[in-house]
C-alpha cells in the first residue's frame, strides 16, 4: 500500500493470536486483517474498533464484527506505538468473560517480564 504511513506496528506475541486466528472462517479472517490494517494506519482509532478495557492496566480490545458474529482480540501498547496482540475469542454474551480478560492480563505480564 503505497503512500500510507504506518502509525503503529502490530506484533504477534507468541502463538496466542495465531491459535485464535487459524480457527476462524475466511470472512472473519478477512475482517480481522482489515481491522488490523486500520489499527496500523489510522492516526486516531475509533472506539468501534479499539477500546480500552476499564479497570485493566492498559488492556485494549480489538472489536471485530462479521455479520452477527462478534469477536474480540485483546492487545496492549508497547512504547506507545507497538500494538501487541494477545488472545482472541468469539463474544457470545454482553459482558466480556472475566476468564478471557485474566488470560490477556497474564499474557501482558508474561510479555513485559520477558522484555
Amino acid at each position: 500500500m503505497e503512500g500510507n504511513q504506518k502509525k503503529r506496528t502490530i506484533l504477534f506475541y507468541k502463538d496466542y493470536f495465531q491459535e485464535f486466528f487459524v480457527k476462524q472462517r475466511d470472512k472473519v479472517k478477512d475482517k480481522i486483517v482489515w481491522t488490523l490494517q486500520l489499527i496500523e494506519e489510522l492516526p486516531k482509532i475509533p472506539e468501534t474498533y479499539l477500546k480500552h478495557l476499564e479497570n485493566t492496566d492498559g488492556l485494549y480490545e480489538l472489536r471485530i464484527q462479521q455479520g452477527s458474529d462478534i469477536f474480540r482480540i485483546f492487545c496492549f501498547f508497547d512504547q506507545g506505538q507497538l500494538v501487541v496482540l494477545a488472545n482472541g475469542f468469539q463474544k457470545k454474551t454482553q459482558k466480556t468473560p472475566k476468564s478471557e480478560i485474566e488470560k490477556a492480563l497474564k499474557i501482558k505480564q508474561e510479555y513485559e517480564s520477558e522484555k
